[in-house]
């Protein structure tokens, strides 16, 4: 039995082993800008040969199953970052199959969600719609914390599905899927009052207890420091005036010295604070008059428009024999006015920013730019929705970065990563084109400069890594500027 036992423990460590090997290589393979190329094949190869020594193991106990799982799940999004759409989704499926046989719903709901994934990147938006609906089926009971979690993930992705289908009921699951995330952060911060609280009541115990002995140890010490003080005083008087004189002289031309570049350096800060305002100032009205006219010719033109269409259609029934044909050409013309408004009003400011947030909007944005010479990725984290005023800002100074990628770095491929921790986004912008030199960069224009004024006055922090024929990356970290105010009691 002993022996039995042993074996079993060996092959559960062996295989475990394996999958680590296999995760280990995968990382190492997923690194951006890796240029040697024979590195990068040496990770692929080895990451598929330990992911298939798993694949191939021999057993069927829950253990060498729940290892199969992982790995196959691994695999579906290895292949997803190598663009192999097919061989992503016959992984995703075994490893959903796996984890049916074993009656895990949770690890089939998420392994539901990587399927609907891939449906939704090659815009399969129907089948992903129905797989992400089977996945929230699956786990609709379930109310523990990891199902909390996967629940919003899901229903901010049909979402997205829903609208790409022109299914507005999607501002429903949208709303589901931020009411979730929001508390699951009030349950956090509740846990974490409570504990704080928990261990203040023990502080305040403990003292009690060491109140009367600190006392007694803090009044022997002020006998003895009061002492050794005084001398001490004394001793640096005697000094200080022993050396006064030769000091004085020599102090004042350093203070006069000091004080002529400390006037100088003020002068310098007030000129380039005063730069930054104006730039602040300006892109801020050009902003808010976008945002404004977009908002016209969205709530009121295309309002008219769309009544003025109504009007038409209503007299089309007052004819009884042929309709004139000016009524058609009317409901085209209008038509088309209704598209270029709407056209034009996405330009100036993005409706899906404005209805769904910043990870939609820059998938919207990468879909948009995206051509035959350049593909534009987009890794977007747990974030939610924002302040308005700053979505936008943030929205506006990532376009800039991409229209320059487009316009200067020659690059075919860049990616977009923004995540929120501790209260901040952290974005992240790196291309594979030619790169540019640091020093030269401020000559060829303001646009850096409108994007480093705009940063600073958000109170966020601007680096670029370059250098020519090297590629660019770019990070910024901005304080989040909440939507509202929580108050707790």
């Amino acid at each position: 039995m002993l022996d039995g036992n042993n074996h079993n423990f060996n092959k559960k460590f062996l295989i475990q082993n394996y999958f680590r090997l296999g995760s280990s290589y995968h990382k190492l393979k997923e690194r951006e800008h890796l240029k040697d190329k024979e590195q990068l094949k040496k990770y692929r190869d080895s990451t598929l040969y330990f992911y298939g020594k798993v694949i191939d193991f021999n057993g069927v106990s829950d253990d060498v199953l729940g290892e199969k799982a992982k790995a196959y799940s691994n695999l579906s999004a290895f292949y997803i970052n190598d663009s192999l759409y097919d061989l992503a989704e016959k992984y995703a499926n075994l490893s959903i199959s796996i984890h049916k046989s074993k009656n895990d719903k949770l690890n089939q709901a998420a392994g539901l969600g990587n399927l609907a994934s891939i449906y939704l990147i090659q815009e399969d938006y129907k089948l992903a719609k129905k797989t992400y609906l089977e996945g929230l089926e699956l786990i609709k009971n379930d109310n523990s914390a990891k199902a909390i979690r996967f629940k919003a993930s899901l229903y901010a992705n049909l979402s997205w599905s829903m609208y790409k289908l022109k299914d507005y009921k999607a501002y429903e699951f949208q709303e589901r899927s931020y009411g979730i995330k929001d508390g699951l952060r009030e349950a956090e911060f509740r846990a974490i009052v409570k504990k704080i609280n928990a261990e203040y009541d023990v502080d305040a115990v403990k003292k009690l207890v060491l109140k009367e002995e600190e006392n007694k140890r803090l009044k022997n010490q002020r006998t003895f420091w009061s002492f050794g003080i005084g001398g001490l005083i004394i001793i640096i008087t005697l000094l200080f005036v022993l050396n006064y004189y030769k000091l004085r002289q020599k102090n004042l031309r350093l203070q006069l010295s000091k004080t002529q570049l400390v006037q100088l350096q003020n002068l310098e800060k007030i000129k380039s604070d005063a730069q930054v305002r104006i730039l602040n100032a300006t892109i801020d009205g050009k902003e808010s008059e976008r945002k404004q006219i977009a908002e016209t010719l969205h709530d009121s033109v295309s309002a008219l428009l769309s009544s003025a269409n109504l009007h038409l259609q209503a007299a089309r029934g007052l004819f009884k024999g042929d309709i004139p044909i000016e009524i058609d050409k009317t409901q085209h013309i209008i038509k088309e006015a209704s598209q270029t408004i709407r056209d034009l009003s996405h330009t100036l400011v993005s409706s899906v920013l404005l209805k769904f947030g910043l990870k939609y909007a820059l998938k919207d944005m990468a879909d948009k730019y995206s051509n035959s010479q350049i593909k534009i990725d987009t890794r977007v984290g747990e974030t939610r929705r924002y302040e308005q005023k700053f979505e936008i800002k943030v929205y506006n100074i990532i376009q800039e970065f991409i229209n320059n990628i487009l316009k200067h770095s020659k690059a075919e491929k860049a990616m977009i990563k923004l995540d929120e921790a501790d209260g901040k986004l952290y974005l992240r912008i790196s291309d594979d084109g030619i790169g540019f030199d640091k020093k030269d960069s401020k000559k060829e224009g303001l646009g850096l400069n409108q994007i480093d004024a705009r940063i600073q006055m958000m109170q966020g922090e601007f680096h670029i890594d370059t250098s020519p024929k090297n590629g660019t990356v770019i990070k910024v970290i901005l304080p989040i500027l909440e939507k509202e105010q929580i108050n707790h009691v």
